[in-house]
């Protein structure tokens, strides 16, 4: 089973992608679902069908049924927080009135930054594992966003475990004392059960299906200086949680007949030229490239036309590169990490040992890399990137 995630920044078209991506695949016979992760909710305007948040089956305009099936979906992420979160939320918006925060400010309060978009993430887990799919189609909040729904689960994993240890600690010493002394709310069994169960087995959950070969994210872009810049940006940062990327969408290309028009034709050269850098910059990775329509992409029918431009020779559901991952091998009497981080500025990056971890930086993002067990009495002899590789040497200690 495939899933497949769009993301790029605002107003590049991730969700037209999306979309004409379910609808060609479901159109070659795939049982689809297309689900919108963007709070914005667009997709339903796309595909110009009334959706909530159940999987709704839809059917060309003319009567005609695809060969596959097709349903879409566009996630409530408050209510999915609810759901897994609700006892934890409910309690700290409590304790936050309590300090005199106003309600509506403190129920907003009660949700942590990342949860809305983690949440939304468990829901198209849930859909993915139900087995009735061959193919999801994730339309994805614009790359910031995306970025942090993507890699929350493996950064969230550590602090929220490490927080709710302490979390029971505190209340194991204070509950006695401050039940009879203040009025401070308490957190009751079912916080601890809500947190438990996001933790130990939600965000578990999570980190496979990102880390599974059969999911993949594509990088929506257009011919843009800063779009390209934020979306090679992305890639590094998706590598270094180990998301494959497998495909780069260049969106909204002029056809080249339009140089001929005075006025399109420096637009017409910058864009070959910007195409070009794409391919090097981006390179294994393929470029599908999408045309710039005459009208809106909207509707089953231009959706489905769409997707067969797009895909030309390509089966939307294939993985279509294959990157390589995080990696430890033998080199003498030591051990080298190799990690791919595709476009990464060496000046950029940061190395650290921390007990047995090591934590790599790269701009905003921090990712924690537990060591095995054998390197964990060696010492971390260098560190280098070159060609878009991370290289970190570990040799045994001298001191052991």
């Amino acid at each position: 089973m495939r899933v497949v995630l769009y993301t790029g920044k605002g107003g590049v078209g991730k969700t037209t992608t999306a979309a004409a991506s379910a609808v060609w695949a479901a159109s070659r016979g795939l049982r689809v679902l297309v689900a919108s992760a963007d709070a914005a909710h667009s997709l339903g305007d796309v595909l110009e069908e009334p959706l909530g948040d159940e999987p709704r089956q839809l059917e060309l305009k003319d009567g005609g049924r695809f060969s596959g099936t097709l349903f879409a979906v566009e996630v409530d992420a408050r209510a999915e927080v609810s759901r897994h979160w609700g006892a934890v939320s409910d309690y700290l918006g409590q304790l936050f009135r309590h300090q005199g925060i106003e309600e509506v400010m403190a129920d907003e309060l009660a949700l942590l930054p990342g949860l809305e978009e983690l949440t939304t993430l468990l829901a198209v887990d849930a859909w993915a594992r139900e087995g009735a799919y061959d193919l999801v189609v994730v339309d994805c909040a614009p790359t910031d966003s995306a970025l942090r729904l993507l890699t929350l689960p493996e950064a969230a994993h550590s602090a929220l475990r490490i927080l709710l240890k302490l979390q029971r600690a505190i209340a194991g010493l204070v509950t006695p004392l401050a039940r009879n002394l203040v009025a401070v709310p308490l957190p009751g069994s079912e916080v601890f059960r809500d947190a438990e169960g996001l933790i130990y087995r939600q965000l578990g959950k999570l980190s496979e299906l990102i880390s599974d070969p059969g999911t993949s994210v594509r990088l929506v872009l257009t011919p843009e200086r800063m779009v390209i810049d934020e979306s090679l940006r992305a890639r590094t940062d998706l590598a270094l949680f180990g998301v494959a990327v497998d495909a780069v969408v260049m969106n909204r290309l002029l056809p080249e007949e339009a140089a001929a028009e005075p006025f399109f034709a420096e637009w017409v050269r910058q864009q070959a030229a910007r195409r070009d850098e794409v391919a090097e910059f981006f390179a294994p990775l393929p470029i599908l490239a999408a045309p710039l329509q005459d009208d809106e992409v909207v509707g089953l029918a231009r959706l489905q036309a769409h997707g067969r431009i797009l895909f030309r020779d390509h089966a939307p559901e294939a993985l279509l590169s294959s990157e390589p991952g995080l990696e430890f091998r033998r080199e003498g009497s030591g051990y080298a990490l190799r990690l791919p981080l595709p476009n990464a500025r060496a000046e950029e990056l940061d190395v650290t040992r921390v007990g047995a971890q090591l934590m790599v930086r790269t701009g905003a993002l921090r990712r924690p890399i537990p060591l095995p067990r054998h390197l964990l009495g060696m010492d971390v002899s260098g560190a280098r990137c070159r060609d878009g590789i991370l290289e970190v040497r570990f040799q045994p200690s001298e001191t052991a």
